[in-house]
């Protein structure tokens, strides 16, 4: 086993057979902004097997107070590409497919193709809701993560035992401008809690934020969990706690 790992290994939750379904894992995070900077290079240190990186953008200098997988010399360039070479040099054992698109319900089932568990990287409603239903028919974990200015909140939606995301969040802002203040240190908590979340549903470890919402305010720094609770009316997920609901 690959020296890097010792410090997992040593760890009863994990262990040498944990490690190696870390090393079988594939996952898929949306977007490699903020978020996705952060959960991407925790994930692939952690030994995930295989990490699909999707994105559309390029980057920009205002990316850069958040977006730590980046570097200066990117700039221009794909976020995808400036990732996976980051990602790769931290830890070349693992597999990682950059997949420069924007995610859409025409191509998320393809990008799912060996994934087992979808990490939002997002920005926007439209996207999490193409990850959310995409998570519902293909019955995988969503682990979804949300910031703004000095705040954040992370959840894990898993199908059939959890509220959805579309449970939660009903609606969307339209995107304005450059988009919302955000510090970096916000992205970078919430991106560390989807990470920790992430590693326990593959290794079936802990107790994972399902039907919880971790709320965390930078400002004064209180960090709190409320629970979830599923809307069986829900036009995405509703059927599942109500077979005879038609959607």
């Amino acid at each position: 086993m690959d020296e890097r790992y010792v410090r997992q290994i040593i760890l009863p939750e994990i262990g040498p057979q944990g490690q190696e379904r870390l090393a079988r894992a594939g996952v898929l995070i949306a977007g490699v902004g903020g978020l996705g900077s952060v959960t991407a290079l925790y994930l692939a240190a952690a030994g995930i097997g295989h990490i699909k990186i999707a994105d559309h953008d390029s980057l920009e200098p205002s990316n850069l107070n958040r977006q730590i997988i980046h570097s200066e010399a990117f700039l221009g360039q794909p976020k995808v590409i400036s990732a996976a070479i980051r990602m790769k040099a931290l830890n070349p054992t693992i597999r990682v497919t950059p997949v420069q698109t924007r995610i859409s319900s025409a191509n998320i089932d393809a990008l799912l193709d060996g994934v087992d568990i979808i990490v939002d990287g997002s920005d926007n409603y439209e996207t999490r809701q193409v990850l959310n239903r995409a998570s519902l028919r293909h019955g995988l974990p969503f682990v979804y993560a949300g910031v703004r200015g000095f705040d954040a909140m992370v959840s894990s939606f898993v199908p059939g035992r959890t509220a959805c995301f579309e449970c939660i969040v009903t609606g969307g802002e339209a995107p304005s401008g450059r988009g919302p203040g955000i510090v970096g240190p916000a992205a970078g908590m919430a991106a560390s809690f989807q990470a920790m979340d992430t590693l326990k549903l593959i290794l079936g470890i802990g107790k994972p934020l399902e039907n919880r919402m971790v709320c965390i305010y930078g400002l004064d720094m209180r960090i709190h969990c409320v629970n979830l609770i599923s809307n069986p009316q829900c036009k995405a997920c509703g059927k599942l706690y109500n077979p005879d609901k038609r959607i």
